[in-house]
């Protein structure tokens, strides 16, 4: 059995950024333009009006404040309310593969290595741009990496169940470095025109290594502790969008195609539940939550967030104890805790610990412990 560690770590940001003044703009035109569209049906009560977005309705709702995207014009049209994205030739590179491949990089130049000597590619991600071929085999050409990859869709615990799979090849010695890389183009299966959740994803791609530890030069990396999955089935967080839809005779354009959540349940359950499961995971190590130096959680809501570590604390934590990235960034599914450690990571000290979780639609929690060396 080998020791894996965690070596490095990559941020795609997309080209362009879209703030709640200006997203509530566009809602509120297509909204009036909607329910000027279906006046008569809406006397007759067999449609509902639309009712307009405000900033104060989105930050008290999620501490969101900001989001970045692939494409913004589309997103911000009020006759399209969705992004534009170009269809790209078989022969050139897919979308999601590109802006893996800059995380990806960025990762191999933290911890300084080739691509060509990762020889494992997890692909996690809430959604895939296609069926088949894997888009982690796509990756791993476009990087010269060896070995072999495979796609995993977990939702927004992707990256975390994507880095169990890591450290267990690593471990077991079927892979010497495994990258798990997290393209999430939530842009494209949000409803933009949905007021109760139009605010809530941004795109990204974050990437992480990990490393048999003997070939880690000494001192570097972050030492792997352990590693924990749950899932409870839930129905509160669903995208019915897949290849069965012609079959159904049912089009992408029906409102269960694109992110749907019951977002009061999910609140009232997700969060005792991640609460639990970290506190679990962390006693299993004889660890206190209180010996824990930062905890990058997955990032949905702040209101969410701040009572999972209040659970785990016993007090109000600050943001160094839990920092939060999502007023920048918004959700970005599986993304969300690896932005939060990428960019909040920096300042820690040999021995310091921390947990990476995610939680999400399943309902799924990862946990990953982590030592600095």
């Amino acid at each position: 059995m080998y020791q894996a560690l965690m070596t490095g770590s990559g941020l795609y940001r997309p080209p362009h950024q879209i703030s709640n003044a200006e997203l509530v703009q566009a809602f509120n035109a297509y909204a009036e333009r909607f329910n000027a569209e279906h006046a008569a049906e809406i006397t007759a009560g067999s449609v509902q009006a639309l009712t307009p977005s405000s900033v104060e309705f989105i930050e008290k709702a999620s501490g969101i404040k900001n989001r970045y995207v692939i494409d913004k014009e589309g997103v911000l049209d009020p006759s399209r309310m969705y992004p534009r994205i170009p269809a790209r030739a078989d022969d050139q590179p897919s979308l999601m593969a590109e802006i893996a491949v800059i995380a990806a990089k960025q990762a191999c130049e933290q911890a300084g290595i080739e691509p060509s000597q990762i020889d494992a590619v997890y692909c996690a991600a809430a959604n895939m741009q296609r069926a088949y071929p894997a888009m982690a085999c796509e990756i791993q050409a476009l990087l010269g990496a060896q070995g072999y990859g495979f796609d995993m869709n977990v939702a927004c615990s992707s990256a975390t169940f994507g880095i169990e799979q890591a450290v267990n090849a690593v471990r077991s010695g079927s892979a010497r470095c495994a990258l798990v890389v997290s393209p999430e183009i939530t842009s494209a299966h949000l409803e933009w025109r949905d007021r109760d959740c139009h605010f809530i994803f941004g795109d990204t791609c974050t990437a992480v290594l990990i490393q048999r530890s003997e070939d880690v030069a000494p001192g570097k990396g972050w030492d792997i502790l352990g590693t924990r999955l749950a899932t409870v089935y839930s129905n509160n967080i669903r995208n019915n969008f897949g290849f069965m839809n012609r079959c159904e005779d049912s089009t992408w354009q029906e409102r269960d195609k694109t992110f749907q959540q019951e977002g009061r349940k999910v609140f009232k359950e997700v969060v005792p539940m991640a609460a639990q499961h970290i506190e679990t995971h962390l006693a299993a190590l004889s660890i206190a939550p209180t010996d824990v130096r930062r905890f990058w959680l997955h990032q949905a809501n702040l209101g969410m967030n701040q009572l999972v570590i209040k659970k785990l604390v016993g007090a109000e934590a600050g943001s160094d104890v839990a920092p939060i990235i999502l007023d920048e960034w918004a959700n970005t599914a599986s993304a969300g805790s690896i932005i939060a450690f990428h960019e909040h990571s920096k300042d820690f000290k040999t021995n310091d610990l921390g947990v990476i979780c995610s939680f999400g639609a399943g309902y799924s929690i990862g946990s990953v412990i982590i030592r600095k060396l």
